[in-house]
């Protein structure tokens, strides 16, 4: 039987990101995917404009017909929120559905390049911060890592250039095990190895640090680190371990940059991953 995932984040119709990299990826990775959208958007937020429908007041009726269905989920993957109201919609979705043996993955989009998206304030971090204690499993990207633990970004990267700047990052994401985190994953760091340049996922199990490393190809996407997060969920809710699921989502993404670069596409219409959905299965 297939496994089920609820899939909590925004749909923007241009922009490969958020649900619409999540729906083909789960797919493909035979999970039957139940989205739920926050926002409907026309585009992706990082182009110049953009229409947004709020779908704030829209979720608690998903919650309440598919708990009138009787619908259980295998795992729970909750990504972009825009408001402390949406937060609290999804503590009532994980009173409903999150069960003991439910995988809880928490994306906890706040913030890039050391700073935090506009119109996220202190009040909405925080309500984020309290929800990834839940989870299972927490994919912040460098700059998320700093807001949930209150280290500082600048000083963090002042040891990029240095040998050890990936130990550092490790010692920052030990302080997101708290809990009932049992896996970090901390998302697409550029840096040095040797002489070439890497993006580096740092992979925290318990005790155990593992640092999964690609080179880097071409430029920034939009929608890489959804896609990453879907592959993890995917992989994980099919009994597949956290470092395996990584280093397939980082040679898949890896692949599609690089077709992407090739082709010249706009940043942000992200990736051209559909054409290598073949390598999940």
């Amino acid at each position: 039987m297939l496994k089920k995932v609820a899939a909590i984040n925004d749909l923007s119709g241009a922009g490969r990101c958020s649900l619409t990299v999540a729906i083909p990826i789960l797919s493909t990775l035979q999970v039957q995917v139940y989205p739920l959208p926050t926002a409907v958007l026309s585009n992706q937020t990082g182009y110049p404009d953009f229409y947004i429908d709020d779908c704030t007041d829209k979720m608690d009726k998903f919650t309440y017909q598919w708990q009138r269905l009787g619908i259980n989920f295998d795992g729970i993957y909750t990504g972009f929120l825009a408001s402390e109201k949406q937060v609290d919609k999804i503590e009532n979705f994980l009173r409903v559905f999150k069960k003991k043996d439910t995988l809880l993955l928490v994306d906890p989009v706040m913030g890039d390049d050391g700073e935090v998206y506009p119109n996220f304030g202190y009040k909405l971090c925080n309500k984020i911060r309290k929800l990834t204690l839940e989870a299972d499993i927490i994919t912040p990207n460098l700059t998320e890592c700093c807001i949930l633990t209150g280290s500082n970004y600048k000083e963090l990267m002042a040891y990029k250039d240095s040998s050890f700047f990936l130990d550092k990052i490790a010692e920052v994401g030990k302080k997101l095990m708290l809990g009932n985190v049992k896996q970090v994953v901390i998302t697409g760091i550029q840096c040095k190895d040797g002489e070439n340049d890497v993006l580096v996922n740092v992979i925290l199990d318990g005790n155990t640090v593992a640092f999964v490393k690609s080179p880097v190809t071409g430029g920034s996407y939009s929608g890489t680190g959804d896609i990453l997060a879907s592959i993890i969920c995917g992989s994980v809710v099919n009994g597949k371990g956290v470092a395996e699921s990584v280093e397939v989502a980082a040679e898949f993404i890896h692949i599609a940059i690089k077709d992407t670069f090739k082709e010249k596409t706009d940043r942000n219409d992200g990736i051209n991953f559909e054409k290598y959905l073949g390598m999940l299965r």
